[in-house]
Formats: structure tokens, C-alpha cells, sequence
């Protein structure tokens, strides 16, 4: 049997035991920084907070991973996008 601790419980007819995984705890919420923050708008000269949602490769990280709300998301898009053509952040690594 695997490492993992699995619960086992009876069948209703009183036959073999069956074994059921343990429950999976939900991962913890992540909430938007700039809410928490209050930030008015995401400024695109910014680049110390903007690099911290784009990967080493020069890939925006998404939302589900980052935890930001969609209007944020939106807006720091935009400033990223911004950036680049600016050349303050690259559009892809080297």
C-alpha cells in the first residue's frame, strides 16, 4: 500500500473493506495586492512593483497565481505592456 494514511470503511453489504482518500484541505485565498494597498492606478514607471508579475522569461504571471482581482489584472496589463514599449521592462529574455 502507498505511504499516504487512507481511511478504510465497510461496504453496506457487510463485505470487503474499502479505502477512501483523506479530504483535501483548500488552499488559502489570496487576495489583491493593490486593493489591500489602495492603490490608485498602477503606474508603468514602476518597475520594482511591476517585475514582481512578470517572469524571469519576461512573461506576465497570471491571475489565478499572482491573486490579484480582474480590474487590477486589467490595468497592470496595461502598465506592463507600457513598460515595454518604453523599454523599462523587456518583452522577452534573453
Amino acid at each position: 500500500m502507498d505511504k499516504e494514511k487512507k481511511q478504510s470503511y465497510q461496504d453496506k453489504d457487510g463485505g470487503e473493506e474499502k479505502f477512501r482518500k483523506p479530504a483535501k484541505r483548500a488552499p488559502k485565498r489570496k487576495v489583491c495586492i493593490f486593493c489591500v494597498e489602495k492603490t490608485g492606478a498602477i503606474d508603468y514607471k514602476d518597475i520594482s512593483k511591476l517585475k514582481r508579475f512578470v517572469t524571469e522569461k519576461g512573461k506576465m504571471i497570471p491571475r489565478r497565481t499572482t491573486g490579484n482581482c480582474a480590474k487590477h489584472q486589467r490595468e497592470l496589463a496595461v502598465a506592463i505592456k507600457n513598460a515595454r514599449i518604453m523599454a523599462l521592462l523587456p518583452f522577452k529574455a534573453e
